[in-house]
């Protein structure tokens, strides 16, 4: 393997992905972006084995990535790296062409564990999202989703990211908010910009207000 791609936004998950990807493959060079346009550019400029990449990012969807790389690097392997664990992300990322998709708040070493499996041609998959792909298969496709659209600038929360904006608007830090889920702080801090992206925030004053405009706590 000659040349890996990380597209996250995040600095420190993305110092963290690069530095994993360095330990999956030590001999291959590593080259990090933020934005999407920036992985679709890359795509476009230069061949890369595999390519690890977010969903969500600001200026579009890693699912943009995926299929620039499809359409210019056939033999590139596109891997989804995210917290999302949901049908509406998974499989309009695997329509797009993703051959691997891991959950962020998996245990490194299982991560490359994972990622070194790309060269005997085995997927990479967290076990949530085999189980769910297993799902899928056996019951002839996921129930109720539109896997031709992916939206992620959707206004509804899910359950998890409404517990954690309901946590930030109590002024709890982001590793107060890690320790009392069970969660890592960088698996926080991706919910936390997933969630101010969606209510289009750029605060927690701003969170906090739109926290108590849903009820979550008083104002």
């Amino acid at each position: 393997m000659k040349a890996l791609l990380v597209v996250e936004d995040l600095p420190a998950i993305c110092e963290w992905l690069v530095e994993t990807a360095r330990l999956a493959f030590p001999d291959t060079e590593v080259v990090a972006v933020a934005r999407c346009s920036e992985g679709i550019e890359q795509a476009a400029l230069r061949p890369f084995d595999v390519a690890l990449v977010d969903l969500g990012l600001p200026d579009g969807s890693g699912v943009q990535v995926i299929q620039a790389l499809r359409n210019h690097q056939p033999s590139a392997v596109p891997v989804v790296v995210t917290i999302h664990d949901d049908d509406e992300h998974l499989f309009p990322a695997l329509q797009a062409g993703a051959f691997g998709y891991l959950l962020k708040d998996g245990p490194r070493h299982i991560i490359i564990a994972q990622l070194r499996r790309i060269a005997e041609g085995e997927p990479p998959l967290s076990p949530p999202i085999a189980r769910r792909v297993l799902t899928y298969f056996s019951a002839g496709g996921p129930r109720g989703v539109d896997v031709t659209r992916f939206d992620p600038n959707e206004v509804a929360l899910n359950a998890r990211e409404t517990e954690i904006l309901q946590r930030v608007a109590k002024g709890y830090t982001l590793p107060e908010i890690a320790g009392q889920l069970g969660l890592s702080r960088h698996t926080v801090a991706d919910y936390v910009k997933q969630i101010y992206r969606k209510l289009n925030v750029s605060s927690r004053a701003e969170a906090a207000l739109e926290a108590a405009r849903r009820g979550l706590v008083r104002p």
